[in-house]
């Protein structure tokens, strides 16, 4: 695995919220590595050019705050 994904891997790992079932709880770790992931990818583009697409890759994938 990449040292990239392995950090997100990690970081969602420590961070995701236990919930009182095994499912959900499973969605709140998926749900934060996406995150990560997403930000990773983000933070990519650069600036200035960039703006726009951080916004449209956010938005596309249900983030639309930065």
């Amino acid at each position: 695995m990449h040292d990239k994904i392995r950090a997100c891997w990690n970081l969602a790992a420590s961070q995701h919220v236990q919930a009182s079932t095994s499912r959900q709880t499973q969605e709140n770790f998926l749900n934060k590595f996406a995150e990560l992931i997403i930000n990773e990818c983000v933070d990519a583009i650069p600036d200035p050019e960039g703006h726009r697409h951080r916004y449209l890759i956010r938005k596309k994938f249900g983030q639309d705050t930065p």
